[in-house]
């Protein structure tokens, strides 16, 4: 795709659209929206000019200019992404909700809330908390992350099992179309099937069909008590087998993570931790929630039991709050603690059935031996999401691992598909994973899509490059 160069005089007109304080032109403050939290070094690409609007009407303006001018735009929410979507690979205009962070209206007869894009996902909850509500559909970057960024990836976490991912609790949005119109899509509404479901089009969508201004989350009952269970196993597949048999006897819990044995020790390590982990080949870690302590607690019993019966060597209660945060604290920072002891890897999101979930094991230890590179498996095994990361072996050089992480990755896509999953379950496709979409999907379905974007922005320079390519 060719697009034109943003020249002083658009520069000129992005100023006068936003002011001169929201343009942003100078390398040091453009270096920081070249990347999110994939490899910059592999993926970062500098915007040409960054703009940080604070209403809707200034974002619509950007668009339309940029549609008149043929220059790329894309949309960025706090940059924690992992699968590269918010990376201007073709330069452009990178616009950046930051500054619209605005809670515009709290409706408590309805149990929603409305705000702008910007808003930290956590500062929703913290607003809200006195009144015994909160928004469940948040993922485990819940400090970190924007809601329009959750709106954008559809983004779900550790709570999934129970109250499922961002999707859900979308009402309605504000969308400011590629072309620059201005929609209200939803509404209060518990029930709607006036036409297609445009809002959850735009869920997932990873800003290429749009960019949401400000959206109405419907919020949930918060719960009161809380008990945790971490439960050892022999090996990783006791611990998965085990995940159906709990999901089949409808206790279900708000939360229920996969640790494999590498992913406990070098997290415990990094921590300076220490957890009953020797003897274990994997754990799991679950968590239930209610508005009464005693049932909670005796949900909690009754899974640890089941889990005894099927496999477990130790259960382990934790029900008070320092105990909760010491073992979730090994389950948040797996992630950092392999960028320490290994800072070369792809840390991949993968899917399938819940059912598959014991078969996936055997693959995974298949193909890390095939290619003599480690894979920690952590992740969602209550939905079947699982964390399966190349480390590259320190041994290799990078022009090995590039040439053999692309094969790796086709392989463990091709496993993946082949036991009814998907390639991404809550990270995204974004640019890391784009060109394994033509491999991993129905041709007729990729079709769809590209119909849709085709439709929808007939210039393709709403985060053009991003899932997958259009041509020319």
């Amino acid at each position: 795709m060719r697009y034109n160069r943003v020249t002083g005089a658009v520069v000129d007109e992005l100023k006068t659209i936003v002011g001169p304080k929201n343009v942003f032109l100078d390398a040091e403050k453009l270096e920081a929206y070249s990347h999110d939290e994939t490899n910059k070094e592999e993926y970062g690409h500098m915007p040409e000019v960054v703009v940080t609007p604070t209403t809707t009407q200034e974002i619509a303006a950007i668009v339309k200019l940029a549609n008149r001018e043929l220059i790329p735009i894309t949309p960025r929410g706090a940059g924690s992404g992992l699968s590269g979507g918010a990376i201007p690979i073709y330069g452009g205009i990178l616009l950046s909700v930051e500054k619209m962070n605005k809670v515009l209206d709290i409706d408590y007869g309805n149990m929603m809330i409305t705000a702008e894009a910007g808003i930290v996902t956590n500062d929703i909850n913290a607003l809200i908390k006195e009144k015994g509500l909160f928004y469940a559909g948040y993922p485990m970057s819940v400090e970190t992350c924007y809601l329009g960024g959750n709106i954008a990836e559809n983004a779900g976490g550790g709570r999934a099992v129970k109250y499922g991912v961002t999707g859900r609790y979308v009402m309605a949005m504000e969308l400011i179309t590629p072309t620059g119109e201005v929609v209200q899509l939803g509404g209060k509404l518990t029930k709607d099937v006036t036409g297609y479901d445009l809002k959850q089009l735009i869920v997932g969508s990873e800003g290429t069909l749009g960019i949401v201004s400000h959206a109405t989350i419907k919020l949930t009952g918060l719960p009161t008590a809380k008990s945790n269970l971490l439960v050892l196993f022999n090996t990783p597949k006791d611990a998965i087998d085990v995940v159906p048999v709990i999901m089949a006897k409808g206790t279900i819990p708000t939360s229920m993570e996969f640790m494999d044995r590498l992913s406990v020790q070098t997290c415990c390590e990094y921590l300076n931790e220490s957890l009953p982990y020797q003897q274990a080949g994997a754990m799991l870690l679950l968590e239930f929630d209610g508005t009464n302590q005693d049932q909670v607690e005796l949900a909690a019993e009754e899974v640890g039991d089941l889990c005894m019966e099927n496999g477990a060597i130790e259960v382990y209660v934790a029900d008070n709050y320092t105990t909760q945060e010491r073992i979730w604290s090994v389950r948040r920072n797996i992630a950092e603690a392999f960028k320490v002891v290994s800072p070369i890897q792809s840390l991949e999101d993968i899917v399938v059935p819940i059912a598959s979930i014991p078969d996936i094991i055997p693959e995974l230890e298949r193909i890390s031996k095939q290619f003599d590179i480690k894979i920690p498996c952590y992740g969602h095994a209550g939905d079947g999401n699982l964390h399966a990361t190349l480390v590259k072996n320190p041994t290799h050089s990078m022009e090995h691992w590039h040439e053999m992480m692309p094969i790796a990755l086709r392989e463990l896509y091709a496993v993946t598909k082949r036991l009814g999953g998907k390639i991404s379950g809550e990270h995204g496709i974004g640019l890391k994973r784009k060109k394994y979409m033509l491999e991993n999907m129905d041709p007729v379905e990729l079709g769809l899509m590209q119909a849709i974007k085709r439709a929808w922005d007939p210039n393709n320079i709403m985060n053009p490059g991003k899932i997958f390519d259009l041509e020319s």
